[in-house]
């Protein structure tokens, strides 16, 4: 079974994100005119003129990230010349010592807009090249060189960049197993409806632009309320724990199966046409039947009826597709419950043959 959640942490963490850059944006702006003016007063052109150049370009940046579908990219276009910029301020000479302070930034913004990983990457090669800037610059000055300034400097930043982080990997885990609790039955582990129709969303667009088959599952424990009724509900959970585990074992990794309530399941099957999914159906229907609960003194047997449905002959939403596949799966009960029923035509054909 596919255990991918379709909307990852990452893209869930875009509106935080969008949130911080334009925040940073707004003060890119302020921060900029402001050092612009001391610096020019100062006669440090240079550094000026970047500065300068980062307020209108955080302007430019203001208005395209409110209208983007890329945020990343964008992301990416501030935090890259920023980060540069920065450099560039700790490079000129007449620039103070006290500029690199703003080198603590950087593993903060890196990791609060990039993410673990990037965010790493980006905080690494830029402390290293403040470091090496500093090193540069005061390499021939005894105040800066003493061993307990240096240091108290390097154990600050590595302080700031470890915890930055951990901080950002706790969050991404935290916030990953958010997700998939939201999107999976908590007593079966299968997903569950909201994760079901991401998935089938995403799947029939994928159908649609590479023209490939895909089909939907749908089934019903059969007497499942005789099991409740006679051994207790939580031997019935049991029952449908057991179910849950045996689905999951037949299906391959790119298949989604999901407990859409009570005792109904449901599994999309990409890159399966309709007799394919027949197939897979009776294998199912074949496993439960032949594989009954065994707990202690207590052996349940369970069967299901399923129904069959492929996009294209049977509609073109998910709606579609379970009205048919639930009307099968009614007729396979009326039929006299444990067997698999698709379309008409199907049949016929067998029939016939």
């Amino acid at each position: 079974m596919n255990d991918n959640i379709p909307l990852s942490a990452r893209a869930h963490a875009q509106p935080h994100r969008k949130a911080v850059l334009i925040a940073l944006l707004w003060i890119t702006m302020a921060a900029g005119a402001v050092f612009a003016t001391l610096n020019l007063r100062a006669g440090n052109l240079p550094l000026a003129v970047v500065e300068i150049a980062m307020a209108s370009y955080s302007l430019f940046l203001m208005w395209a990230v409110r209208r983007t579908r890329h945020l990343d990219r964008w992301l990416l276009a501030y935090s890259l010349p920023f980060f540069s910029a920065m450099m560039f301020a700790l490079y000129v000479p007449r620039s103070t010592v006290s500029v690199f302070g703003w080198i603590l930034l950087v593993p903060i913004l890196s990791h609060l807009l990039h993410g673990r990983k990037l965010g790493l990457a980006i905080s690494l090669f830029f402390t290293g090249i403040g470091a090496v800037i500093f090193l540069f610059r005061f390499h021939d000055s005894p105040l800066y060189m003493e061993p307990i300034p240096l240091l108290n400097m390097g154990i600050l930043t590595l302080c700031v960049l470890t915890f930055s982080h951990v901080y950002e990997v706790s969050r991404e885990r935290s916030e990953n197993k958010l997700l998939r609790l939201a999107r999976t039955d908590f007593l079966t582990g299968l997903a569950n409806r909201v994760m079901f129709e991401e998935m089938f969303e995403k799947e029939k667009h994928r159908a649609q632009r590479e023209l490939t088959p895909l089909s939907l599952i749908l089934l019903d424990l059969d007497f499942f309320k005789s099991v409740n009724d006679r051994y207790g509900h939580e031997m019935g959970d049991r029952v449908l724990v057991h179910v849950a585990r045996l689905i999951r074992k037949r299906l391959r990794l790119s298949d989604l199966a999901c407990r859409f309530g009570g005792e109904e399941f449901a599994i999309i099957l990409p890159d399966t046409h309709i007799r394919q999914a027949m197939a897979v159906a009776e294998q199912l229907r074949a496993t439960v039947a032949d594989h009954p609960l065994v707990d202690e003194d207590t052996t349940i047997k369970q069967t299901m009826s399923l129904g069959v449905a492929e996009i294209g002959p049977d509609g073109s939403t998910l709606e579609d597709l379970l009205a048919q596949a639930d009307e099968r799966l009614y007729m396979a009960k009326g039929k006299g419950r444990n067997q698999v029923v698709g379309p008409l035509w199907i049949d016929t054909e067998t029939a016939d043959a």
